[in-house]
């Protein structure tokens, strides 16, 4: 992840201190341990100030509202209590070169700093840290005792130190090319790795775009450059210092390969400001990262608890195959009573003629036993076998929707393979509390979670051929508001038959009425999205919405339909609409 550098630092700020200097600070929220957001207004605009202390995306900018949840971190309700209702009147940095800004609140512009919150953007050293008029430390984002640091403490009640000065030189307009070039070129190596060890402020995504935009290679030595190659070099350099001195000339951009730069420099596709690529970049990051992870603990929960299932089925199968036995023992039971003069005492077996088809049957018998005991035995045995076959089934057929459920669930989390925007993140979510709500998974914060929340409404959507809009639910709290909340009479209903897999709605005007290419592409679609994803083709069920039902009880996304028709459905070719559509 890329790294907020001393540049992406500087340019951040001079965007804050050109739009929100001064701005009244109206509430504070704590997103989670490593994140606030501050609400900020102006006379004209108001907007949600994120300042993150994350060790791997560190960061200040604007960002979006934070949640209606409760918030119940300490840190922030500090915060909120000493600044409060006053204004924020100055961003400043606090020494050359450092990527720490001071904050400065007071009760009106113009009036003396009250409060200072010290923002440091030191990568796994980053912190938030409010301290008094006197610059005594009241409270801080994470604290550091003597224990964790011998060089500097973060303590409240302690005066705020500084961050340790860099020792490296810092890079000024005035230097000389000549010398410039002489530092960098003391030793001979690598250019990139010249460069960053010579000054300070520099980051390794700086200099590679910096070297690349003078039509230099990063690993090329120092002693191989033409005097040139060392100019057109100079030139950037020099281009980065006057954009850095005056504050101004910015150019946010993108990079092909997915970072970010706020110079312009190799940037493919321009951004509005550097606010928001900072929180697109790394909300998108901090996004994928707990998307992963989740993705990864939810497969884990299913495959181990649809592991479990499949074991008891096969054992309440494998009973209900013996209680299939129960009227073969019966009828050995009849025989043996009716040949009572056949049998001998110590006989361990007894071979009896069958009453319909007159062939010798073998009964296994108790020598131990007489032939009246044996033939009750029998009768027992059969007993038992009927009354085991009438509680097996009823559980065999809660495991089995319990089975179907599961596999539902684990086809729509194999569908968010990879994360590609908030929504995905967002459905996978869902599934978690989903999960959570049916018990298979453990709350940690149930207490802030409102069960009764709708599902988003963020269904994937394609075209058919006709122009008619296709939702399809990306898990089961989706397929069920997709179906029992949003289907219209005039839509129609689509789902792979008996095969877990999503509900999609192909949505049609009053009056209208699709063709068959748009019935096939909707059933392409629907297999794709199914258990049958990997399949040559797959059948595919379709009927009006008010034909399809939910259960009494029935777990989310399960549904039952009538007067259904069956169609084909070729998943490969819906893979080439969704990889088209994309």
């Amino acid at each position: 992840m890329q790294p907020v550098d001393f540049t992406t630092f500087t340019a951040a700020c001079s965007e804050l201190r050109l739009d929100w200097i001064p701005a009244r600070l109206e509430q504070v929220y704590q997103l989670d341990r490593h994140s606030i957001s501050l609400s900020l207004r102006t006379l004209s605009q108001r907007g949600w100030l994120t300042i993150s202390w994350h060790p791997q995306a560190a960061r200040f900018c604007l960002g979006e509202a934070p949640p209606r949840t409760p918030d119940t971190f300490t840190f922030s309700q500090q915060l909120r209590h000493q600044l409060g209702g006053l204004a924020l009147v100055a961003i400043q940095p606090i020494a050359p070169w450092e990527r720490v800004a001071d904050l400065q609140f007071a009760r009106r512009p113009g009036d003396p700093v009250l409060w200072h919150l010290y923002i440091e953007i030191m990568g796994k050293y980053s912190n938030a840290i409010l301290t008094n008029q006197n610059n005594l430390v009241v409270t801080a984002a994470h604290q550091v005792s003597h224990q964790q640091s011998s060089v500097r403490t973060i303590q409240t009640g302690q005066p705020y130190d500084l961050p340790p000065a860099l020792t490296d030189p810092s890079p000024t307009l005035e230097e000389s090319q000549e010398r410039w070039q002489e530092r960098v070129g003391l030793v001979p190596g690598a250019l990139k790795r010249n460069l960053l060890k010579t000054y300070r402020g520099l980051s390794s995504a700086l200099v590679l775009s910096m070297i690349q935009v003078a039509g230099l290679e990063p690993e090329q030595s120092t002693d191989h450059l033409k005097a040139e190659d060392w100019a057109r070099l100079f030139d950037r350099w020099q281009e980065w210092l006057r954009v850095l001195e005056a504050g101004q000339g910015f150019q946010p951009g993108w990079w092909p390969e997915g970072g970010y730069t706020v110079m312009g420099w190799g940037a493919v596709k321009p951004e509005e400001s550097v606010q928001q690529l900072l929180h697109r970049y790394y909300s998108d990051r901090l996004n994928q990262q707990v998307f992963g992870q989740l993705r990864h603990q939810l497969s884990q929960k299913l495959t181990n608890l649809l592991k479990k299932l499949y074991v008891k089925a096969n054992d309440f199968r494998s009973r209900l195959t013996q209680s299939d036995d129960a009227d073969r023992y019966r009828e050995q039971a009849d025989l043996l009573m009716a040949y009572l003069h056949e049998w001998q005492p110590g006989m361990k077996q007894i071979e009896l003629p069958d009453f319909a088809t007159t062939k010798p049957v073998t009964i296994p018998l108790n020598p131990e036993k007489n032939a009246v005991q044996n033939a009750q035995a029998l009768y027992k045995r059969h007993q038992k076998l009927k009354r085991s076959r009438t509680a097996l089934e009823p559980l065999l057929a809660d495991v089995q929707a319990e089975i179907d459920y599961l596999e539902q669930v684990e086809v729509a989390i194999g569908q968010l393979d990879d994360y590609r925007n908030a929504d995905d993140l967002t459905a996978l979510t869902e599934v978690r509390d989903e999960l959570i709500q049916q018990g298979y998974l453990e709350d940690p914060e149930q207490r802030y979670r409102n069960p009764n929340s709708d599902p988003t409404t963020n269904f994937l959507k394609y075209q058919s051929p006709s122009g008619f809009e296709i939702w399809i639910g990306r898990n089961n709290r989706q397929n069920d508001q997709l179906t029992f909340r949003l289907a219209t009479d005039y839509d129609l209903w689509f789902h792979t038959q008996e095969i877990p897999g999503s509900h999609v709605l192909l949505r049609l005007d009053p009056g209208a009425v699709a063709d068959e290419a748009d019935l096939q592409f909707t059933a392409d679609l629907a297999a794709y999205y199914s258990r049958a994803r990997q399949s040559d083709q797959a059948p595919v069920v379709y009927t009006q919405p008010k034909l399809v039902y939910k259960p009494k009880g029935a777990k989310p996304g399960m549904a039952i339909y009538k007067q259904e028709q069956v169609m084909w459905g070729q998943p490969q070719r819906g893979k080439d609409y969704v990889v088209g559509d994309r």
